[in-house]
C-alpha cells in the first residue's frame, strides 16, 4: 500500500511506503584481473587459475536492502599475512603480486542483518614453478657433498610447483632414459607426491663423470617457462667437521670414567667419498698399538657410518693420557683433520644449570634478549637450544635446534610470539656420549595493551544515559595499571563535577547520565599496563544515522520524449530511526558531476519507521549526465550523517507498454538493439563530441535531435569501403505482442546528394523469421531532423529493424534518434512532411517551444473547468 506523506511540489511527488522493504542479501562472484583461465570443474566448482606474482581481482556483486556489507575470507592459505584476522570488507578483493600461499577457497559473505547472510565461494589456484634443487647422495637417505669416485651415486632433483612438474634428465645435451643406458635408473621415490625425481648412476663408469641437467616443466601453463639446474660430477675429494665422543662402559650403564671399566673413544669426519677416509690413533704423541685391552674398530653399528672407535678394556691408570685421532685421504691433496681427547681422573661428564636470577628473563618487545645456561665438566660440550611449550615451534633463527658454544642464546628484537619456555641441553658429541643434561629458561616478552573498542560510534537520544566501556583484550602484563578519560582532548576532572570512571582489572567505565549537546563529542580512554598504552575512542552524539539508499528500485530512470531530460526515482530507508530522536526532514543536494553548483531542497517527513521505504523523484536531469546525490537527515539535535551516491542515466529497454518509453541511444547498451550479423556493415553510435573531425561535409547531422553536443544518435557511415547497395541493419529486442496495433515513432536525418534509402521492417517470429516492409524513404530530405509515425499490426512475437541502404556515393549518411514503440494506433493527423526539427543555422521555420505547448494545455484545461 502506498501512502502519500508529502506533496512538496505538484510535479515532484515525495512518497513514503508503509511496508518494510528490507530484503536479505544476495551475492554473486565475478572475476577480473590476470586470470589464466576460469572454469567449472566436474563437481560444478568455480576455479580461478592465476600465475604467481600476477594480480587477483574478485568482485562480489550484491543485492538486498540495506546495502549488504561484503566480507572476504578464505581457507587453505591466507590472502595476506593477517588476512584471517583483518578480513577485507569491500565488494572488490584485489591482491597485488599474489603468492602461492594465497591460493585456496575464497568466500564472499554478504550480510545486511536481514535474514541469513549470502555466502558464495570460488577456488583460486595459483600456478608457479620454483628453481629446482639438486642434491647428491651415496644412499637414498644420506646427503653428502658434490663429488664421488666410484660405486653408486643418486642425483635427487626436487622442485616445488603447481601443477606437478615434468622432469627431464640430461647428460651433457643428451636426454637420459631407462631404455637407452643400462647404467642409469630414473624413478620417483615413495611418498614424494610427484615433486622429486632421482637419477641413479649404477657402478660409476668413466663416462659417468660429466655434467647432469635436471629440467623441470609445467607445460607452459599460465606462460610459466621451463627451468633447469646443472651439476658437474667429478672424482674430487673433500673432508670436514671432525667430532669425537667419550662413551663410558655401556654394559654397566655407567656415565663416568672409572678404573676397571671399559671406555670407548670415537672419531668421525664428514667426507666425500666417505669410505675412502682412513683414521689413525695416537696416544701422547705416539701411534697407539693394538693389544688385548686396546682395540681399534671401524663402522661401529651404534655410531654414524665410517666412524673409527678406540676401545680401552678394563681401564688402568696407565691408560690415562692424551689421545689424538687423525683422519686423512691417502694419495689425495686434502689436508688431514684431527681431534684431541684427554682422558684422566679429571675427565667427568657434564652438568648444566641456569645462573642465579636468570631462570626468568623479562624484556620488552623489540628489545634484545639473552638466555644463558652454564655447563660444567671436562670436556665441556656444546649447548643445544630448543622450544618447549610450543609444539613443532621453531627458534627465531628458523631452526628447531641451535648450537651455542658458550651456552648463550642471543635473540635480536624479540616479539610477543617468542614468549615461552626454552630448553638448553648438552650435546652428545665433542664430549660424553651420555644422556643429555637439561635446564629450562622462561622468556617473558612484555608488550603494550590491546583494547576494544578501538573506535566506537555511540548514538542516543537527547536526555538518555550512556555507559562507555574500554576493555583490555591482551597485553603483558595482563592488567590495567591506570586509565585516564578525556573529553574533546581535555582531561576529565574527578567526581563529583563529572561522571565517575569506574576501574577494574580488565576494563574501565565512564557513565554519562544524559546525552546533551554539550556532552556530545569525542571521548578517549587511555589504558596503560606500565609497558605502554592503548586508546579507546568513543564518538557520542544524538545525531541521526545516515539514510540507506535503496539500490533495487525497478526501472528508476524515466526518460522524457523530445526534451532530452530524465527523471530518477530515488528511494531510501532510515537506518535505526528509533536509536535517536525522530527525523524531522531531509536535506537533499543534487550536483551534476564535474560541476560545482548544486540544487538543495528540504524534504519534510512524518515519523519514519524502521524499514519504511521513502521516495523522491528527481526531475530535470540532463541526458546522459550523471549526478551526485547527498541526503542528510535532521532531528532536534541537528544534522545527522550524510549518505551519498552517484546516479547514472540508463537507457530503458524499449518494450511495448502503455507507458511511453523512448530510446535516445544515450547508453552504450542502445536499449537492447543489436547489429544484424547478415548485413554488409553496422550502424554507429556517436554524438557531436565523438564525430570524426575529418568526416565528409554536407552529409549527416551535426547533433542529435536535442541539439546538444552530448546527445547520441545512430547513423550509417557511407564512405569507403562502402559500395552502392550495401545494407546496415539495427535489430530491436524481441517483443511479445499483447495488442493488435502498435505505433513506431522515430526521428530520421537524411541529408546529402548521395542519400540511399531508410527502411523500417517488422520481423515476425510466430512462424519462423519473416521480414516485411512497413515503411521506406529515399533521397535527400535536407539538413533537418524529421519524425515518422509508422503503424504496425504484428500477429505474434516480433522485432523491428532499421535498415540503411548506401546510395551512389559517400555523401549519403543516414541517422535515426528517439525511437518509441507504443501500443495503439499512430496519431491520425500527421504533418506533411513529417514533423520537422530545424538544425541550427538553417533557414527553415521553427516549431513552437514544447514548454509553450505545455502552458497552452494548462490554460485550455482551466477554461474547460
Amino acid at each position: 500500500m502506498e501512502v502519500t506523506c508529502l506533496l512538496l511540489l505538484a510535479l515532484i511527488p515525495f512518497h513514503c511506503r508503509g511496508q518494510g522493504v528490507y530484503a536479505p542479501a544476495q551475492a554473486q562472484i565475478v572475476h577480473a584481473g590476470q586470470a589464466c583461465v576460469v572454469k567449472e570443474d566436474n563437481i560444478s566448482e568455480r576455479v580461478y587459475t592465476i600465475r604467481e606474482g600476477d594480480t587477483l581481482v574478485l568482485q562480489c556483486l550484491v543485492t538486498g536492502h540495506p546495502r549488504p556489507q561484503v566480507r572476504w575470507t578464505k581457507t587453505a592459505g591466507s590472502a595476506s599475512d593477517k588476512f584471517q584476522e583483518t578480513s577485507v570488507f569491500n565488494e572488490t578483493l584485489r591482491i597485488e603480486r599474489i603468492a602461492r600461499t594465497q591460493g585456496g577457497r575464497y568466500y564472499c559473505k554478504a550480510e545486511n542483518g536481514v535474514g541469513v547472510p549470502a555466502i558464495k565461494s570460488i577456488r583460486v589456484d595459483v600456478q608457479y614453478l620454483d628453481e629446482p634443487v639438486l642434491t647428491v647422495h651415496q644412499t637414498v637417505s644420506d646427503v653428502r657433498g658434490n663429488f664421488y669416485q666410484e660405486k653408486t651415486v643418486f642425483l635427487r632433483c626436487t622442485v616445488n610447483s603447481n601443477p606437478p612438474a615434468r622432469f627431464i634428465w640430461k647428460r651433457g645435451s643428451d636426454t637420459l632414459s631407462h631404455s637407452q643406458d643400462n647404467g642409469v635408473d630414473i624413478y620417483e621415490p615413495l611418498y614424494t607426491q610427484g615433486e622429486t625425481k632421482v637419477l641413479k648412476l649404477k657402478n660409476l663408469r668413466p663416462q659417468d663423470y660429466a655434467s647432469y641437467t635436471c629440467q623441470v616443466s609445467v607445460r607452459n601453463v599460465c606462460g610459466i617457462p621451463d627451468k633447469a639446474i646443472t651439476f658437474r660430477l667429478t672424482n674430487t675429494t673433500a673432508m670436514k667437521n671432525a667430532t669425537f665422543q667419550i662413551t663410558p662402559d655401556v654394559i654397566k650403564e655407567s656415565e663416568n670414567i672409572q678404573l676397571g671399566q671399559d671406555l670407548k673413544l670415537s672419531c668421525h669426519v664428514d667426507a666425500v667419498p666417505q669410505e675412502k677416509v682412513t683414521y689413525q690413533w695416537f696416544k701422547n704423541g705416539k701411534p697407539a698399538r693394538m693389544s688385548k685391552r686396546l682395540l681399534v674398530t671401524r663402522n661401529d653399528p651404534e655410531l654414524p657410518a665410517v666412524t673409527s672407535s678406540l676401545e680401552l678394556i678394563d681401564l688402568h691408570f696407565s691408560d690415562y693420557g692424551t689421545y689424538l685421532c687423525v683422519a686423512s685421504f691417502p694419495g689425495a691433496p686434502v689436508p688431514d683433520l684431527s681431534v684431541e681427547v684427554n682422558i684422566s681422573s679429571e675427565t667427568v661428564p657434564p652438568t648444566i644449570s641456569v645462573p642465579k636470577g636468570r631462570a626468568v628473563v623479562t624484556v620488552r618487545e623489540g628489545s634484545p634478549a639473552e638466555l644463558q645456561c652454564e655447563v660444567r665438566g671436562k670436556p665441556r660440550p656444546p649447548v643445544l637450544w630448543s622450544r618447549v611449550d610450543k609444539e613443532a615451534a621453531l627458534l627465531p633463527s628458523g631452526l628447531p635446534l641451535e648450537e651455542t658454544p658458550d651456552g648463550k642464546l642471543r635473540l635480536e628484537r624479540v616479539s610477543r610470539d617468542m614468549s615461552g619456555t626454552y630448553r638448553c641441553q648438552t650435546a652428545r658429541y665433542n664430549g660424553f656420549n651420555v644422556r643429555p643434561r637439561e635446564a629450562q629458561v622462561q622468556l617473558n616478552v612484555q608488550f603494550p595493551p590491546e583494547v576494544e573498542p578501538s573506535s566506537q560510534d555511540v548514538r542516543q537520544a537527547l536526555g538518555r544515559p550512556v555507559l562507555l566501556r574500554c576493555s583490555l583484550l591482551r597485553g603483558s602484563p595482563q592488567r590495567i595499571a591506570s586509565a585516564v578519560w578525556r573529553f574533546k582532548g581535555q582531561l576529565l576532572p574527578p567526581p563529583p563535577s563529572v561522571p565517575v570512571a569506574a576501574e577494574a582489572p580488565d576494563h574501565s567505565e565512564l557513565r554519562l547520565d544524559a546525552v546533551t549537546r554539550d556532552s556530545s563529542g569525542s571521548y578517549e580512554c587511555s589504558v596503560s599496563n606500565d609497558v605502554g598504552s592503548a586508546v579507546c575512542l568513543f564518538q557520542v552524539s544524538a545525531k541521526a544515522y545516515s539514510p540507506e539508499f535503496y539500490f533495487d528500485t525497478p526501472n528508476p530512470t524515466r526518460s522524457h520524449k523530445l526534451s532530452k531530460n530524465y527523471s530518477y526515482v530515488l528511494q531510501w530507508t532510515q537506518r535505526e530511526p528509533d536509536a535517536v530522536d525522530p527525523v524531522l526532514n531531509y536535506r537533499l543536494s543534487v550536483r551534476q558531476l564535474n560541476q560545482h553548483n548544486a540544487m538543495v531542497k528540504a524534504i519534510p517527513v512524518r515519523r519514519v519507521e524502521k524499514g519504511q521505504l521513502l521516495e523522491y523523484i528527481l526531475t530535470d536531469l540532463r541526458v546522459p549526465h550523471s549526478y551526485e546525490v547527498r541526503l542528510t537527515p535532521y532531528t532536534t539535535f541537528g544534522a545527522g550523517d550524510m549518505a551519498s551516491r552517484i546516479i547514472h542515466y540508463t537507457e530503458p529497454i524499449n518494450s511495448p507498454s502503455l507507458s511511453d518509453n523512448t530510446c535516445h541511444f544515450e547508453d552504450e547498451k542502445i536499449c537492447g538493439y543489436t547489429q544484424d550479423l547478415t548485413d554488409n556493415f553496422d550502424w554507429t553510435r556517436q554524438n557531436a563530441l565523438t564525430q570524426n573531425p575529418k568526416r565528409s561535409p554536407n552529409t549527416g547531422p551535426p547533433t542529435d535531435i536535442s541539439g546538444t553536443p552530448e546527445g547520441y544518435y545512430m547513423f550509417i557511415e557511407t564512405s569507403r569501403p562502402r559500395e552502392l547497395g550495401d545494407r546496415a541493419r539495427l535489430v530491436s529486442p524481441l517483443y511479445n505482442a499483447s495488442a493488435k496495433f502498435y505505433c513506431v515513432s522515430f526521428f530520421y536525418h537524411m541529408y546529402g546528394k548521395h542519400i540511399g534509402s531508410l527502411n523500417l521492417l517488422v520481423r515476425s517470429r510466430s512462424k519462423g523469421a519473416l521480414d516485411t516492409h512497413a515503411w521506406s524513404l529515399s533521397g535527400n530530405k535536407g539538413n533537418v531532423w524529421q519524425q515518422a509515425h509508422v503503424p504496425i499490426n504484428p500477429s505474434g512475437p516480433f522485432q523491428i529493424i532499421f535498415e540503411g541502404v548506401r546510395g551512389s556515393g559517400y555523401l549519403g549518411d543516414i541517422a535515426i534518434d528517439d525511437v518509441t514503440l507504443k501500443k495503439g494506433e499512430c496519431p491520425r493527423k500527421q504533418m506533411d512532411p513529417n514533423k520537422v526539427v530545424v538544425m541550427p543555422g538553417s533557414g527553415a521555420p521553427r516549431q513552437p517551444h514544447p514548454q509553450l505547448w505545455g502552458l497552452m494545455a494548462i490554460f485550455l484545461l482551466a477554461l474547460q473547468r
